[in-house]
């Protein structure tokens, strides 16, 4: 009895559309062909080579529908016995290797019967359970079946890494047991998907053990790949050829952008544009509305996001994403905790790490500052117009409001790129303000009114200053003021930046020692050091 992917015996719905949760099914969905995104001729020569590898991808990026299609394709080439699993109901039993190990070979006696009409573990599953021990349960019903079947077993394994610890390492170590007895007394060929190399946490021995130590005799780690710009083209061509409802060039340029081709949320965006908000029939979909489709999905944060958010919780995602959100740079990364968020698909699989798309870029601020965003209770409306934009004038006018310190005196204010005119909308008088410095640079204030409360202070705090300005004699060095031609010539020396030896005299350097000493000559004729001065 051939296992059928698409809709069984049910009729199919009155029109296709764009799916965004379980497994692709063509006479349903909108679908780019599952195998087409896998390697599948290196995926064929591991198994007839009788290895056990990894396929792993994001969740809901279409590693189901990839794992269904290839037992469906290896069922149908007459050449091996395929059986797909889902091991994700033995979650529950966590540590307890006994109840996991039961919901394990439950699962697959069912798929065996379904996909493959095979009745062998549906029959004999109960007496293995009862005469073997947790620890050995699975090797045994497996080794049994496998001598009992007429053509070599591959078994694809999927959401293993659901499993919890104890139970997983049982799993993996009863595989990689009965490894040697393939392919006459055990699965010729084991694929799993979702696990990688990951530190396993036994909480029953409070020990930490490495995944690849588990499962060494996995061959090859392979990655389903996102959706390519022509896929994604391909997928929204489908919808536009059945309904006329089409996309426009710069629409699914950016659909790509966005998503980076994760699977999910670009059948996602499809169904917000077309299903959600029913677009009138013929139209087409512009940039405006991926835009708008991109931010209803941020704000709605539908399973799929709300799941990535749940992960930010983790000490080891945390690590990883906030320096990337920090500006900072990968070095520090440890090189686990990477893996780790790679594999959830929240930050690229190329060498240059960074958050995996824009719409993750958006989601994942904004989950993380949640709390204050709800909390601020800001009114916008006085510094957006109708139409969305922002009012200049009444935002730089509300940085320039004056705000009391600890001490009654004025906060800094902002300087003004619109020079007077800015300033003076900014509500500061205008008698206030100095002339607008060169270049645009903007003003700053003049009054007492407007400087720091320390600064005013320290001025009364030095009124010698005012007295070496009126020319009285100040303290230091006997009262005296330096000559004139001493400020002249050693204020440019003192404050010129680099070393002494840039300083040039006809074409040879000068260093400090060649100034002359203050003395009788001193100052120095006119041209003997005006040149410093000039350059």
């Amino acid at each position: 009895m051939p296992y059928d992917s698409g809709m069984g015996t049910s009729p199919p719905p009155a029109q296709r559309f764009f799916n965004t949760d379980g497994p692709v099914r063509p006479a349903m969905h909108y679908a780019i062909a599952p195998l087409s995104r896998v390697r599948l001729d290196e995926v064929r020569k591991l198994i007839d080579r009788q290895k056990y590898f990894v396929m792993h991808a994001p969740r809901q990026s279409g590693k189901t529908s990839a794992l269904l299609a290839l037992a469906e394709e290896l069922n149908a080439g007459g050449t091996y016995r395929a059986v797909y699993v889902n091991v994700e109901p033995a979650q529950t039993a966590r540590e307890d290797v006994g109840r996991a190990m039961q919901a394990i070979l439950g699962e697959i006696a069912h798929r065996a019967r379904i996909m493959a009409g095979d009745d062998f573990l549906a029959q004999n599953r109960l007496a293995i359970l009862r005469d073997e021990s947790p620890d050995s349960v699975l090797r045994i019903a497996l080794s049994l079946w496998a001598e009992a079947c007429t053509k070599p077993l591959v078994l694809l394994i999927d959401e293993v890494d659901a499993l919890i610890g104890d139970a997983l390492i049982s799993v993996l170590r009863q595989l990689r047991a009965g490894y040697d007895l393939r392919p006459d007394h055990f699965p010729q060929s084991v694929i799993l998907c979702g696990v990688r190399d990951y530190r396993i946490e036994s909480a029953t021995e409070n020990t930490v053990i490495a995944g690849g130590s588990a499962f060494n005799i996995r061959t090859e780690s392979l990655r389903l790949a996102d959706f390519t710009r022509q896929e994604v083209d391909a997928l929204y061509g489908q919808h536009a050829e059945e309904t006329g409802q089409a996309c426009t060039e710069e629409s699914l340029a950016l659909i790509h952008e966005q998503t980076r081709g994760q699977p999910w949320l670009v059948n996602a965006i499809g169904y917000d544009i077309f299903f959600r908000r029913k677009m009138a029939p013929g139209a087409s979909a512009t940039v405006e509305d991926v835009r708008n489709a991109c931010e209803r999905l941020i704000l709605r944060r539908d399973t799929h996001l709300d799941q990535l958010v749940h992960k930010l919780k983790e000490p080891r995602v945390k690590r990883v994403i906030g320096p990337l959100l920090a500006g900072g740079d990968a070095v520090s990364i440890q090189e686990d905790d990477l893996e780790y968020v790679r594999d959830l698909g929240l930050v690229t699989p190329s060498p240059d790490v960074a958050i995996a798309n824009p719409i993750y870029r958006e989601v994942i601020p904004r989950q993380l500052t949640l709390t204050v965003q709800e909390t601020l209770g800001q009114e916008a409306s006085w510094y957006v117009r109708d139409d969305g934009a922002l009012d200049m004038d009444s935002l730089l006018a509300g940085f320039q409001t004056v705000l009391p310190g600890e001490r009654g005196a004025l906060q800094r204010p902002v300087r003004l790129p619109g020079g007077g005119a800015a300033a003076t909308a900014a509500g500061v008088p205008a008698a206030d303000l100095q002339q607008r410095r060169p270049g645009g640079a903007g003003v700053r204030p003049r009054s007492d009114a407007y400087r720091p409360a320390h600064h005013v202070a320290g001025r009364r705090r030095r009124p010698h200053r005012r007295r070496m300005q009126a020319g009285a004699p100040g303290p230091g060095r006997g009262g005296c003021r330096r000559p004139q031609a001493d400020r002249r010539v050693h204020g440019p020396l003192r404050r010129r930046r680099g070393p002494p030896s840039d300083l040039r005299r006809g074409g040879k350097a000068v260093g400090r020692e060649s100034i002359p000493a203050r003395g009788a000559d001193w100052p120095p004729p006119r041209g003997g050091m005006g040149h410093v001065n000039a350059r």
